[in-house]
């Protein structure tokens, strides 16, 4: 009996792992890839596969690969609305302390997705919707997340995606991206200098440790939220993404 449960167990940890390894290619993958990623037997991961298919967690295209399913969908937005309302008292302190507008969001696929954000108290502030979605390229939260995963994954992700130009600051160079995303790691902070909208500017930090990919921002008008401004308002921006990753550890 106790092999029995054991062996349930290890076959939901799989099943996990191989959503997990599908979200990682992209989305898509082959029985083969699959096998070559996770080490597993080819019948184990048919087996597992053809269950996630029934249960609507993963669709098999007409190609033969297979890819994400729907169903995915409700549990991802449930999560990232708990998440993102969880979070809200933390960016309202932040927004408390720094008076702009502090924004959460998180790795979705190829995409940044905002979970949550608390407004500045000023007339003239940024509004980012919640459920907003961007390529991680050209925001200052996408570029702190991307600056922590390993480079073959940036590369594999931007060769998907491209990187299109929100404005004429936009990075749309790889390399050029991959350099700076170096630059952010090694300082603990990325800015957004009107990279994706024009006239703003935007510091954000990544939550290290976090079980999702994640970052924090604070962001507001270039001539408020000036340079020097920035430097006042990084140990605050570090402390939140500080204790938000800590805070979703335990969550």
């Amino acid at each position: 009996m106790a092999r029995e449960s054991s062996g349930g167990v290890q076959s939901l940890q799989r099943a996990f792992d191989l959503l997990e390894r599908l979200a990682d290619a992209g989305g898509e993958a082959s029985l083969s890839e699959l096998a070559s990623a996770s080490g597993l037997p080819l019948p184990t991961i048919h087996r597992l596969i053809r269950t996630l298919v029934t249960l609507g967690y993963v669709r098999q295209n007409s190609n033969r690969r297979y890819t994400l399913g729907s169903r995915l969908i409700r549990l991802g937005e449930s999560a990232s609305r708990q998440f993102g309302t969880w979070a809200r008292p933390f960016l309202a302190a932040l927004v408390d302390q720094v008076e702009e507008t502090a924004n959460l969001a998180v790795l979705d696929g190829d995409e940044v997705v905002y979970v949550a954000q608390v407004p500045s108290r000023h007339s003239m502030r940024m509004f980012t919707e919640v459920g907003r979605r961007l390529l991680p390229h050209g925001t200052g939260v996408g570029k702190a997340i991307l600056s922590q995963l390993p480079r073959d994954e940036v590369r594999a992700l931007l060769a998907r995606t491209g990187l299109p130009a929100y404005t004429p600051n936009t990075i749309t160079d790889a390399e050029e991206l991959l350099a700076s995303l170096d630059r952010i790691a090694e300082q603990g902070y990325a800015l957004d200098e009107s990279e994706q909208e024009l006239g703003v500017r935007c510091i954000a930090v990544p939550l290290v440790g976090a079980p999702t990919l994640a970052a924090v921002s604070v962001s507001g008008p270039e001539g408020r939220l000036t340079k020097e401004a920035v430097d006042r308002i990084l140990p605050e921006v570090l402390e939140i993404a500080k204790r938000l990753s800590a805070q979703s550890a335990l969550a």
